[in-house]
């Protein structure tokens, strides 16, 4: 594990500060490797809070690049970006953020023959898709490898996060996405308001950390809605689904 230097120690010192978060466990962030799979307004939101919180290697893949209507909720990137590859859009501003974080940026597809080799080599995975396809794919591999997943999504005024964890035979993901409508899923046909994937990718985020340095209770077996219209945060119990292919 990377021992934190005085400057790090300054750094961060705000999070080190709080009960029960110490050195040891920002040493852990800055010695994780974390998989962010999308670079869009999710991937956004969840790249720059653990790469302002310190967490050591981030690897984001996408195959898109920058548009201009990207640009009100994909917040890493800028006008001057429109047209380069996402990927290399939200390395630039990381590395403007935290120089200290390595960023690995993959401008590919996320499929499975790009992912499997992916997925097991980092400690979490943020799956920050926006299609039902690529989510379970993730989740499916999330398990077979043992990687804590965290997943997230948002449309129109609604969000969800998702945790599991494989090493405590957690629900997954597939447990509760069989009851999905894949059609509704997208955010091109159904719009979605901007500051909700900030909220739900900084949720996101905040997992990924107490998973990461072992801080405070993950919200596994919990399926956590939004509704922004309301104001109103709703948080469902999951069991593992009895024919669930993936975790049962």
């Amino acid at each position: 594990m990377k021992e934190i230097t005085t400057e790090e120690a300054l750094r961060y010192n705000r999070q080190i500060l709080m009960p029960g978060f110490d050195l040891e466990r920002q040493e852990r962030l800055l010695s994780s490797r974390a998989l962010i799979i999308g670079g869009g307004g999710l991937g956004c939101s969840v790249a720059q809070f653990l790469c302002a919180s310190g967490v050591g290697t981030l690897s984001v893949i996408d195959d898109d690049n920058v548009e201009l209507t990207n640009l009100p909720r994909q917040i890493l990137h800028t006008e001057a970006d429109v047209g380069k590859p996402k990927v290399a859009s939200i390395k630039a501003a990381l590395a403007m953020l935290n120089s200290k974080t390595k960023v690995i940026a993959i401008n590919d597809r996320a499929i499975h023959s790009n992912l499997s080799s992916l997925v097991k080599e980092h400690d979490i995975v943020l799956d920050c898709s926006d299609n039902l396809e690529t989510r379970n794919l993730i989740n499916s591999l999330s398990y077979q490898f043992g990687v804590p997943l965290v997943s997230g999504a948002a449309i129109q005024m609604h969000g969800q996060v998702f945790c599991s964890m494989p090493s405590e035979k957690s629900a997954c993901y597939a447990c509760i996405s069989r009851y999905f409508n894949a059609p509704n899923l997208s955010c091109m046909e159904s719009g979605v308001m901007s500051p909700l994937v900030g909220i739900i990718g900084a949720t996101q985020a905040i997992e990924a950390i107490k998973i990461l340095s072992g801080f405070g209770k993950t919200a596994i077996n919990k399926l956590q809605l939004y509704d922004a219209m309301q104001s109103e945060w709703q948080t469902i119990n999951i069991k593992k689904h009895a024919n669930c292919y993936v975790c049962n």
